[in-house]
Formats: structure tokens, sequence, C-alpha cells
């Protein structure tokens, strides 16, 4: 199993503790985007590629232009988000825009995760996405294989009854989080229906050692679906990440 790569961490997180957790925000598409985002809060900022119909969906010079914006700003590291399970592909746009965070947002293999490990030596931090539905995660039967394969992150989403997945804005359960976390042995991140306001609700969560952080889209954003800073920072504050943790000791 491989251990996240903390050169490719926030200088804020290296320095933290599961007490200051991550602020990740998905689907950045600008540079006043990325901007906004790192005076905001915020400690990662995802960037959609190969994430079909994708709200967010970029073309890879574009991502390559935001992940050099975001890692200008010195407080912000890029993550790829990808359904894609193509790891030629994926080796490519690691090589072309410089990011070592890969979140693999769909159902790809475990087998995926070693070769990617493999293709990129000792630079990558994977997150794995897995899916919960009604208390129960898809990916349950190949958790083992995906901590084996060298898997660095899990991230806790939500899927739809109708088989959406990504920013549905479904609130999970924290006892389901809490029952599917005890089964692992990796770090996590929580999304799912995070905000500001629901923090109270997840205390069982954010207390367990594992906890890593929260990854958001619509709560960071306001009634037209743009971002705004003022939600970034009550989510930062809500949930005492990383960035707000340094600001306030």
């Amino acid at each position: 199993m491989v251990t996240p790569d903390t050169e490719g961490w926030p200088a804020q997180a290296r320095r933290g503790s599961p007490s200051a957790p991550l602020l990740k925000v998905c689907g950045a598409t600008t540079p006043a985007d990325i901007e906004l985002l790192a005076q905001a809060g915020a400690d990662l900022v995802g960037l959609w590629l190969g994430v079909p119909d994708g709200h967010a969906e970029l073309p890879l010079p574009q991502v390559a232009a935001l992940a050099s914006a975001a890692r200008a700003t010195g407080c912000l590291q890029p993550v790829l988000v990808t359904f894609s399970a193509d790891t030629d592909f994926l080796r490519h746009v690691v090589e072309h825009t410089g990011i070592r965070w890969l979140q693999l947002h769909a159902y790809q293999p475990p087998p995926v995760i070693k070769t990617l490990h493999a293709a990129v030596p000792g630079q990558l931090t994977i997150v794995k996405t897995l899916h919960l539905r009604g208390g129960t995660c898809v990916e349950r039967p190949f958790t083992a294989a995906y901590e084996r394969a060298g898997t660095d992150l899990f991230l806790l989403d939500t899927v739809t009854d109708d088989g959406r997945v990504g920013s549905t804005g479904q609130q999970l359960p924290a006892p389901d989080v809490c029952a599917l976390v005890d089964d692992t042995t990796l770090p996590f991140l929580l999304a799912g229906g995070i905000s500001a306001r629901n923090r109270a609700d997840y205390d069982s969560v954010a207390g367990h050692p594992r906890f890593r952080g929260i990854d958001v889209d619509t709560a960071a954003r306001d009634e037209q679906a743009e971002f705004e800073a003022a939600s970034v920072s009550d989510l930062a504050r809500a949930w005492r990440t990383a960035r707000h943790h340094e600001e306030v000791t």
C-alpha cells in the first residue's frame, strides 16, 4: 500500500493533522475561479477531464493552464477528476499538466491504480471514490483490492437511484460513512451533500482518526451556480479546514 505523497499535499496539510482537514472544491473552469478559491480558503481544486457531459468538463490545454494557475497561488493544489480508466491517457495528462493528484470518480478497477503508480512512480496521490446507495457501498467487494493496488485515499460519495455519480448534492448519512470506513484502512475524504450548515451532522465522521477532509461542489456556489467566496469561507470555517486552522492558530 502506498502512503500519500506528502510532497503533493498543500503546505498547510503537510503541517496539519486530522484536526485540520482539507477543503477540496470541485469544478473550476476559469482563472477567476482559481483565484477566488485560493483567496477564500480552499486547499484543493478539482479540474474535470474525462467526465462525459460533466458541467465542468475541460479540454486538456485548459486543464494544464488552470493547474499551473492553482500551483502559482502557493496554497492551492490541483486535482484531476476523471471517469477515465485509460491509463495511457491518464499518464499523458499527468505528464502534460504536472498534476500529481488523481481522483478516479467512476468505477475504475483496482489494476488501474497499480498501473498508474508504476507509470509515474513515487509521484502520484490517487484518490478512489467509493459510491454509497441506500447504505450500501457499490464497490464494497473490492475495497481491499483497491488498497492493495496502491490507493492513497478513499473519497466517499453518493450514487443516485438512477445511477448518477458526482456532484449529486445528496447527503450521506454519517452512520453509513462510519460503517464503511471502519472496514477499510486508508485515510478518507467525505463528499455527498456537504455544507457549512450540516457540519454538526458529521461529528462522528470528523472525529474519525482517518478523516482527511471534505469535497464539495454545489455548496461552494451561489444560486446562479457560480463559485461564491463567502460560501467557500463558511465551509472552511465550519469544518475548520487546513488553511482556516492555520489562520486562527
